[in-house]
This record gives structure tokens, C-alpha cells and sequence, in this order.
């Protein structure tokens, strides 16, 4: 499952659900899911919980240059960057509850760096915007590895 997160009315903040915006007009395999996440906190329980692997996209207030992407394996709550975006306590909460149910799925964390939040704006910035092509081929690219690894673990 790929799994975009943020606050589509907070600009770059939004970055994840515009990412699942791109991804649901494609074609993918039946195998991989895209779930627009939204700033949904422990709502998103529920589709995490189902899944061996996650692929998680989400904005960062780390400092770094605007659009930088890095991408974590993070297993737990600390190990999730400092400064997450808006929602960060509700991601952290999830992923600790995940844990002491002792259902935590395997996560890969797509972090790409923004400079601010802008209230009230559906645009993203154009060092973020400019990002989205090599986002959305870094997160199809790992997909199609853990499609293929989860087929071969089952044959």
C-alpha cells in the first residue's frame, strides 16, 4: 500500500496527498493500493493494519533545501524525523499503538522537505512541485520491488 499523508489545505504540507492524487490516475498493478491519508491519525489503523508492507509519503520540516527527498525504514515512533509536518503526533501515536498491538507493518518513509506551511493554499511550492516526478518514480520504483519480493516469498 502506498500511503499519502498531510493537510491538502496547508500547501507543501499536502505533498503526500497529492502524490496519492498522481498515483490513483495510473496504472498499477492490482497488488499495489493508494490510499489518500489526509491528516487521518489513528484512522488510518484500519489500512495500515491489513498490510506486510506500507510505502508512507509525507512532508517534513527538517531544514533541509525545499523538495529534498530522503527516504527511512523507520520500526519505531523515534525513529520517525524530528520535525514531521503538522500531524506528527497522530503518525507517532499510530506507530506506537502498531507496536504494542504487535502489528506493525514494515514501513517505508518518503520524506520530502519543506521550507513552511501555507494555510489556507492548495498549491504546492514550486521546489516541491518540481520534486513530484522523481518522488513518484522513487515510490512506484520500491512498489514494484515489494510486489515482487511478496510474490516470490509466496510461490
Amino acid at each position: 500500500m502506498i500511503l499519502g499523508v498531510g493537510n491538502y489545505l496547508m500547501g507543501d504540507e499536502g505533498l503526500g496527498v497529492h502524490l496519492a492524487k498522481l498515483l490513483e490516475q495510473e496504472s498499477l498493478s492490482d497488488e499495489i493500493s493508494v490510499i489518500d491519508g489526509g491528516s487521518g491519525g489513528f484512522k488510518l489503523m484500519e489500512y495500515i493494519d491489513q498490510e506486510a508492507s506500507i510505502i508512507l509519503v509525507d512532508a517534513t520540516l527538517d531544514g533541509k533545501p525545499p523538495g529534498s527527498i530522503r527516504m527511512i525504514e523507520p520500526r519505531f515512533a523515534s525513529d520517525f524525523p524530528k520535525a514531521m509536518s503538522t500531524h506528527e503526533i497522530g503518525l507517532k501515536d499510530l506507530v506506537e499503538s502498531l507496536i504494542l498491538l504487535g502489528r506493525m507493518p514494515r514501513i517505508y518513509l518518503f520524506v520530502v522537505s519543506i521550507a513552511e506551511i501555507q494555510p489556507l493554499s492548495i498549491e504546492l511550492s514550486p521546489e516541491v512541485s518540481a520534486c513530484l516526478p522523481v518522488l513518484k518514480t522513487q515510490v512506484l520504483e520500491l512498489a514494484a520491488k515489494l510486489v515482487e519480493e511478496t510474490l516470490v516469498q509466496t510461490t
